[in-house]
């Protein structure tokens, strides 16, 4: 298939897949260039590509070739590669060993990080407020920079799961500076989460109050907060790497 007008209604259609709504809507999202469109089809979550007329594409699925201009048009970057995936949202419902609860996070970038540290550093499961950013969201998407297919993310109320969670005998810890432990003292917990919070607000009241116990990071008293993503790979270099 050739597609070269930004009017036909194919491609008005997937313009529209910039708007978390209609992401929603959909069930689909997606990708630039050619490593995470590479990822999204090793996940086998990748649905179709657009790509510039005679490029060779060694992937198993719908190939529409295109023009730089539609390519533009439908990208988020202000160069975009020659490649866009169409990708079908990822359905995650388990839940690991070692989790990270994000509460209200708002930050795309921050997010990414996060994404890619807890892979990095063997957490499984990232389960998000519904408050926090989307994770379809194109600058969570390039900051993960692939690493969002190889965690299980669950969206929900986590009053409710991390009630469940504790039923479970998982053991939840939240960051706190005053009365909490210096991470680098705690041994080795089997079910463990640990929450994070919103870059202004940090964890709230309702969600700080479930903890089991608080962790700090130790620093320089010179410095008086890290941010939330530097923050949560710290934690989980020290919770989670074997």
């Amino acid at each position: 298939m050739y597609i070269e007008s930004l009017s036909n209604k194919k491609i008005k259609d997937l313009n529209k897949l910039k708007n978390k709504k209609y992401r929603d809507l959909e069930n689909l999202f997606l990708v630039e260039g050619w490593h995470l469109v590479k990822e999204a089809y090793n996940a086998g979550i990748l649905k179709e590509v657009l790509v510039l007329k005679d490029t060779f594409v060694e992937m198993n699925c719908n190939i529409i070739y295109t023009t730089e201009e539609v390519l533009k048009y439908l990208s988020d970057v202000d160069t975009p590669q020659n490649i866009i995936g169409v990708c079908k949202k990822i359905d995650n419902n388990k839940i690991g060993k070692k989790v990270v609860i994000l509460d209200d996070i708002q930050d795309p970038g921050n997010l990414g990080t996060i994404i890619r540290s807890s892979v990095a550093f063997n957490f499984d499961t990232i389960i998000l407020s519904n408050n926090s950013v989307d994770i379809y969201n194109p600058k969570v998407i390039r900051a993960t920079q692939g690493m969002l297919f190889k965690v299980n993310i669950i969206r929900c109320d986590l009053t409710e799961e991390i009630s469940k969670l504790k039923d479970d005998g998982y053991r939840i810890l939240a960051t706190k500076v005053t009365n909490g432990k210096d991470v680098k003292t705690l041994e080795k917990i089997e079910k463990l989460c640990i929450i994070m919070g919103n870059e202004g607000n940090g964890v709230s009241d309702k969600v700080l109050a479930l903890a089991d116990d608080f962790i700090y990071i130790k620093m320089n008293k010179n410095c008086e907060s890290l941010n939330v993503g530097v923050a949560t790979s710290i934690l989980l270099y020290e919770l989670g790497s074997d």
